[in-house]
């Protein structure tokens, strides 16, 4: 199910990074396809959240990190000094391993992100909480409860209320970080079906452990290792029906059949 569209949204480019002196990431390049869902994989602590976080510099908010190389965010360098690094954050959206809403209301987390960027009217604010609640398919459950306390939602509701609040500042790229780890099989089932949908209009990146969530969603799979204490590589990277039937090499192959990791 590979996107027709082949346009380039990140172009990441002989990146590493550090923490402290650990190297985590070496020599890393890829190219994210706009409007396509981009798996990573890999076993645990192969360096998959590192690079996802790269892509929205969430990394900086850790001391002692360190990184060298390029990442091209529609051409631009998103490390180049005059970056507006909330601007980033605005346009590439990020959803965590465990859902995370803020203690308040359903309606006042979806109009949080809005109303830090500056938007005051009533009417524009309904709007955006409806439209962010639609695109994430949970309006129909909290339409009429938008003032109960967003905490009494379930695990599955509440990773659909974080995904609407991402979506409430119009980003173009949704950073995904386990997303489904901590959902039952049918809440899982109803976060697949909603980025399948939502790679209509954004750009998806998700870290998952789930050989198989990665084959049903993704258009396209990167596969990281980290070797005998070695920082992590980037070993394939490709369409995904390519690399789950056909990887070019045997530690891919080895890793997607369960042979490691």
């Amino acid at each position: 199910m590979v996107s027709k569209a082949r346009e380039k949204i990140f172009e990441v480019k002989n990146l590493n990074l550090w923490y402290g002196k650990h190297k985590a990431l070496e020599d890393i390049s890829i190219d994210i396809i706009k409007n396509a869902i981009t798996a990573i994989i890999g076993p645990s602590g192969c360096g998959k959240s590192t690079l996802l976080r790269c892509l929205n510099r969430m990394n900086d908010l850790i001391d002692g990190v360190r990184i060298e190389g390029k990442i091209y965010f529609e051409g631009k360098d998103i490390y180049a000094e005059d970056t507006d690094v909330v601007k980033l954050r605005k346009r590439v959206g990020m959803i965590f391993q465990q859902p995370n809403p803020f203690p308040m209301s359903i309606y006042d987390n979806v109009a949080f992100g809005p109303r830090l960027h500056g938007v005051k009217d009533r009417d524009r604010l309904d709007e955006i909480v409806k439209t962010s609640l639609e695109k994430a398919s949970l309006w129909k459950e909290v339409k009429n409860k938008l003032n109960q306390s967003a905490l009494a939602l379930s695990g599955g509701q509440q990773q659909r209320l974080a995904i609407a609040r991402v979506l409430a500042v119009e980003p173009e790229v949704i950073l995904m970080d386990e997303p489904c780890s901590a959902l039952d099989p049918a809440s899982t089932q109803r976060i697949e079906d909603l980025m399948v949908e939502l790679k209509e209009n954004y750009t998806i990146v998700i870290v998952t452990h789930n050989m198989q969530q990665a084959a049903r969603v993704s258009d396209y799979t990167a596969f990281l290792l980290a070797e005998e204490n070695q920082p992590a590589r980037l070993i394939e990277y490709g369409e995904t029906g390519q690399i789950f039937t056909n990887p070019r090499d045997v530690r891919t192959e080895n890793y997607i059949t369960g042979r490691f990791g």
